[in-house]
């Protein structure tokens, strides 16, 4: 039996009225997105149409997920928050803060001792707050929700931004801060504006080499990583009902990667057969009783340009092979076309890693097909010429895995099996030779490639593939490889070409696992005390930000303009600063560390108006804060793409920043920063931004007068005595401006809990 199943008895009994009532009052047919949101409202039965884009909306979503990286500051908050236990089902996953480095069983042991007090501290307060907690090596968070939690027409959020993974199954699941998570277990409403709707029409049916990752990567291209923003992307057509689950999930996955607030398929047979297999028959009996809700009707996939913001067709028939990258997840390159795009851009040939899992691509079905390739080159006498590493989703697929013979597949190759956990995908890879920083090519199944992503080399050249297309790479050792046309020399000097993938969408002999690694919380937690030592380096209790003081913003230093992508691992990375995620000071230390100074185009180098001194951006911060002086960042497009973490928003907060002043925000970053207290801007007029200059002392003015859709007024003070003013946007509404006030959107909790 499935878990929380009153609570998904609870959401089905409700959904046909709502929805039904929400065909009334929009007027038509609907979405399967709007379904699932309207089913969710906070005020119950719908009552009003919600305007796409422009409506803010409270929402109460059934559950909350979060990894053991971004659990520890969304649970430090949350113990502000009053509360002596959470109002939905929640968990924590121990998946992020394991290092891949001599295998699994080793790198497993190294994590769990020298990251006891982190899980400690988790495994506590989730006992004590009706928690559910799944220990380090249980798997990754989003196939460990997709094997247990996600269920149609369900509504979730997560502290990660791949939470969109449990789209595969139906769901509108979508990526947020601590802070929102706190806010949904606290049992209070949860707000998002009303997404615009991307429709995704799928064709015919994949075949030969192209898998489910290659219809993402295609999409990527075409959206590229802004072109989803403030938008739902729903799949359908014939050729979404032919994917099966897990290559559902992994399209919705990579959706983060188009900026998406998330991205869903209908409820359908593939998504039933999986249910099933992970003993969740219950489920999908609820389900197909009332499966016409778990879809869009028909009206809508007949006529999609009458309901959709966007409609994009892709035909499975045609769709090839795809490799993205290196250094941004929307660089698409079809395979055949590799290697002149090689050659013209040099990007080195010779591939020295292909990893293939993370939270994307590490399902059964997933390693089943790499496996089939893998299997196929050592039978016809070739071995990998680069090295393979396999990090499998869960504990369950890696058992199963195991007892089918395909982990023994990928060790016969030379593969590296590491833990079940994200590993390299998030920077947690100690790889051998890094440290060089030697130019190199390598290639994955991950989800992002921003430079430095995985293996901290700032040349390390990444390429996203399917696992299928990595696999085929790393038994060639060559980015230009195309298994579709190419050869491979064997041991017998014979040109052999390998066969096409197979796999299994799901064990013939069926999932089986001794350990899921899961903890059931306390009934009763009430007696439990959680213990932060004030002497600890990995976490520290927090203490609520200050309030706003009433006036304008006037005399703030310019920390750092930031030039081109600057993205949520630039601002704070992740990588060995993982281990600070509990301890806001010190994670402070890499704030922006990452981002290009617009004025020497230098990394973590900013000049600091008080000394007139180049030195890294947390330094700076620190001295103007302890001077008593405020500062502002400024950014250019799509600031904050990329994960979830909040820390990006909080640091800032903690050293002193009042003020994000960008030409466009990506939307989780945003909230984090309204969350936070923060106030983030936009300019009015984009070319503004060429008139920040170094040594600018700036103002906002019109803060007494804050109100919605008002803009607000920068001024920058110049050193020569000259001034430019200009206008600056801002999307807070009503509450968030009351989050702005007090200092912080908890900050208002706890007033309300007390």
């Amino acid at each position: 039996m499935a878990f929380d199943i009153e609570m998904i008895k609870g959401v089905y009994a409700r959904m046909t009225e709502r929805v039904d009532a929400a065909r009334k009052v929009v007027g038509r047919p609907l979405t399967l997105t709007e379904k699932i949101l309207y089913s969710h409202l906070d005020e119950g039965i719908p009552a009003k149409a919600n305007e796409r884009g422009v409506s803010y909306v409270d929402f109460r979503p059934d559950r909350v997920a979060m990894q053991d990286a971004t659990a520890q500051m969304a649970l430090l908050q949350f113990m502000q928050a009053g509360k002596e236990k959470v109002a939905v089902p929640s968990t924590v996953h121990a998946d992020h803060l394991i290092q891949a480095k001599d295998g699994a069983d080793e790198d497993l042991k190294v994590a769990k001792f020298t990251n006891q007090e982190v899980y400690d501290f988790l495994a506590s307060v989730s006992n004590k707050y009706g928690i559910g907690f799944w220990k380090p090596g249980a798997g990754i968070i989003h196939q460990v929700v997709l094997e247990n939690y996600a269920f149609p027409g369900g509504m979730m959020i997560g502290t990660d931004s791949h939470t969109v993974n449990a789209g595969g199954l139906g769901m509108i699941a979508i990526g947020v801060g601590g802070a929102d998570a706190v806010d949904v277990m606290a049992g209070m409403p949860w707000e998002l504006k009303m997404p615009k709707l991307i429709g995704i029409k799928l064709i015919g049916k994949l075949n030969g080499w192209t898998a489910p990752k290659d219809i993402i990567l295609k999409v990527a291209g075409i959206l590229t990583v802004k072109g989803g923003t403030g938008a739902v992307v729903e799949y359908f057509g014939e050729g979404a009902r032919n994917i099966s689950a897990t290559g559902k999930a992994t399209i919705c996955n990579m959706g983060a990667e188009i900026g998406a607030t998330t991205s869903t398929f209908g409820y359908d047979e593939s998504i039933e057969r999986y249910l099933n297999a992970t003993k969740r028959a219950d489920v999908a009996k609820m389900a197909n009783k009332i499966k016409e809700y778990l879809t869009g009707d028909e009206e809508v996939y007949a006529s999609p340009e009458k309901y959709f913001d966007e409609v994009i067709e892709i035909d499975l028939n045609t769709l090839t092979p795809h490799l993205n990258g290196p250094f941004t997840p929307d660089l698409a390159t079809p395979v055949s076309e590799m290697a002149d795009a090689a050659k013209k851009n040099d990007w080195p040939i010779n591939v020295e890693w292909a990893l293939i899992g993370s939270c994307t691509n590490s399902s059964y079905e997933d390693l089943t097909r790499a496996a089939s390739i893998v299997k196929d080159a050592l039978d016809k006498g070739i071995k990998p010429k680069a090295i393979l590493g396999i990090n499998p989703g869960s504990e369950q697929v890696f058992f199963t895995a195991e007892r089918d013979g395909l982990i023994d597949t990928f060790k016969q190759a030379g593969a590296k099996i590491f833990t079940n956990a994200c590993g390299p995908c998030i920077g947690q890879w100690a790889r051998p030779g890094a440290e060089k920083e030697e130019k190199n090519s390598i290639v994955h199944s991950f989800n992002r490639n921003f430079r430095k992503r995985a293996d901290g080399n700032p040349n390390t050249n990444a390429f996203v593939a399917s696992p299928e297309m990595v696999a085929a790479v790393a038994i060639s050792g060559k980015l230009d490889f195309n298994p579709v046309v190419n050869t491979l020399t064997n041991d017998k000097g014979e040109q052999v070409k390998l066969s096409e993938p197979t796999g299994y969408e799901l064990p013939p002999k069926g999932f089986e696992v001794d350990d899921p690694g899961f903890q059931a919380p306390a009934e009763d937690g009430s007696n439990i005390t959680i213990v932060v030592d004030p002497k600890s380096e990995r976490l520290q209790l927090l203490s609520p930000f200050n309030a706003w003081d009433g006036a304008d913003y006037t005399g703030m230093k310019l920390l750092i303009k930031a030039k081109g992508k600057c993205t949520t691992d630039h601002i704070s990375m992740a990588g060995p600063w993982l281990r600070y995620r509990g301890h806001l000071d010190n994670i402070s230390n890499n704030m922006l560390i990452g981002a290009s100074n617009y004025f020497n185009d230098k990394i973590n180098s900013v000049k600091n108006q008080l000394t007139g001194e180049y030195i890294p951006v947390p330094d700076a911060a620190r001295d103007y804060n302890n001077a008593g002086i405020s500062s502002i960042v400024v950014g250019d497009e799509n600031y904050g793409e990329g994960s979830s973490r909040e820390h990006a928003a909080m640091e800032p907060r903690n050293l002193g920043v009042k003020v994000v002043l960008v030409r466009s925000f990506a939307r989780i970053h945003e909230t984090n920063l309204k969350k936070q207290g923060m106030l983030g801007l936009t300019f009015a007029n984009k070319a503004d931004y060429d008139k920040v200059q170094e040594d600018d002392t700036i103002d906002v003015i019109g803060l007494k007068e804050f109100a919605p859709g008002k803009p607000l007024t920068v001024v920058l003070h110049h050193a020569d005595g000259s001034t430019d003013e200009f206008k600056a946007n801002h999307t807070y509404n009503e509450n968030q401006i009351e989050w702005f006030k007090a200092g912080s959107a908890l900050n208002l909790i706890r007033e309300m809990n007390k």
